[in-house]
């Protein structure tokens, strides 16, 4: 299986580096206030793709640490539980050995 992924791995690498062979022309981005930048097409998409993916791990981030509150809550409780059914549990051997 490691070597398949490997393989794939390499395949995505040439099909991606040929795409930025074939990308170097010069493209101009105009902002706001006539302020323009201007650079290789491929580095300009490798940008925007990064900025979006990191915008998106950041919009996921509340809900992610909302979840890992409730998990902790889930397993404080779930501990809990388990402590008093223990002591349930051998609070009837405490009595029969007294007896």
């Amino acid at each position: 299986m490691k070597i398949i992924s490997t393989i794939i791995g390499i395949v995505l690498f040439v099909l991606f580096f040929g795409f930025a062979l074939k990308n170097t022309q010069e493209v101009d981005l105009h902002l706001f206030l006539n302020y323009e930048l201007r650079g290789p097409l491929v580095l300009m998409l490798l940008v925007f793709f990064v900025a979006g993916a990191v915008l998106g791990v950041l919009a996921l981030t509340p809900t992610v640490v909302r979840y890992r509150r409730e998990s902790t809550k889930q397993k404080t409780a779930i501990h809990t539980l388990q402590a008093s059914a223990l002591q349930v549990n051998r609070a009837p051997d405490s009595v029969n050995a007294q007896q």
